[in-house]
Parts: structure tokens; sequence; C-alpha cells
């Protein structure tokens, strides 16, 4: 089984990057921040799931072990299946994912495209007690209830926001912006926003 993949971006399409580790180019399905955030030629590490199938084997690619830990839980609920876990993941970053479990927002969740509010429901009640700690994963223990409550960064929403009045749904912006806020500590809204683009623009 495939653990962990360390090599070179070949491409990037649909959320699919393939991956050539000395001279074998491997399929793996990611998050769509992921893929967004890495072109081809880049070195790329990722935490690997391997999902074996009767007539498939995929691998899911995470940029950290956190990640990859909330995927698997997510698909042990019933009714939840790999893409469905992708794509909770792709919507939300992975603390924001974990707060609205934790805080059962049903509104939140059922945003991501095939969501429905039952499963939203089995979700928030099979995974609710078990998220605590992909709430806030760099705070000591006793201290991430606390960082349950916190809001989004103001920026981040205004970000999406001018993206979606220039035309863009509220799924692609939020997924470029968390992009281009990864590539900096302090990104200003100006760099948010161009960068923002400049993924959607790679993507399209």
């Amino acid at each position: 089984m495939i653990a962990h993949l360390t090599g070179q971006v070949l491409s990037v399409k649909d959320g699919r990057m393939v991956v050539d580790v000395h001279g074998v180019g491997y399929e793996v399905l990611c998050p769509a921040p992921t893929a967004l955030a890495h072109q081809p030629g880049a070195d790329v590490s990722l935490f690997v799931r391997t999902v074996l199938r009767e007539d498939m084997l995929q691998l899911f690619g995470f940029e950290s072990a956190a990640e990859k830990d909330l995927f698997v839980l997510i698909t042990a609920v019933s009714g939840l299946g790999p893409k469905l876990a992708i794509a909770l993941l792709s919507e939300l970053p992975l603390a924001d994912l974990a707060q609205a479990i934790r805080q059962e927002n049903l509104a939140r969740l059922t945003r991501v495209s095939g969501i429905g509010k039952k499963t939203a429901e089995r979700v928030c009640l099979e995974l609710k007690d078990k998220v605590l700690p992909f709430l806030a994963p760099d705070l000591p223990a006793g201290r991430r209830a606390t960082a349950a409550g916190a809001a989004p960064a103001g920026p981040l929403e205004d970000a999406v926001s001018a993206l979606m009045n220039l035309g863009y749904s509220r799924s692609r912006a939020e997924v470029a912006v968390r992009a281009a806020a990864a590539e900096s500590a302090e990104p200003s809204l100006e760099e948010l926003v161009r960068r923002g683009l400049g993924a959607l623009a790679r993507s399209a």
C-alpha cells in the first residue's frame, strides 16, 4: 500500500495530479487547493491514502497527515465515499471543516456538491466527537475547544466576495483564495484577489 509520495509534478487537471517518482507516474486525486498550489515541474510531497476496489486502485493525496486522517474518518461514515470526502476537503480548509462538523453547521456542509441534509446530519452525528484534534492542530489539546468558535479571517472572505462579483461561484472563489493565502504569511486583499484570479485562470 502506498502511503507517501515525493516527486515532480508532471501534470495537473481537474483535481488530479500526476507525480513522477523515479520515472514512474502516479495519478493522485487531491483536494482542489492542493492541485491549484502545484504546477508542472514543481517538486511535491504528499501523504497518500490508497483505496483498493474490485476493479480499481486509486491514490488520494494530501499535504498533511492531519488532512489525510480526516479523509479516512469521513470515508468511514456510511454512504460517504472518497469522492465526497475529497469534495468536502476541497470546499473547506481542514480546521473549518472540522469546525462545521463539530458545530453541526448543516448549512455550511450542504453547500458542498453531493452533500444533502441527511448526509450532513450523518457526518455530524458520527464525527462531531472525533474531529477535535483537527480544529487547531498546532494548539495544545486543552485550547482546541476555544479555537472551535473562532471566526474566519475577514480578508479571505473579502477576497472571495471580490471574485464572486467578477462572476465566479463561491466554491471556486473560496478554493482559489485559500490557495492564494497559502503563498505568503500575511497577504493583502489585493494580493489575494490577484493570486486568486491567477489560480482560477490556470484551472479553467
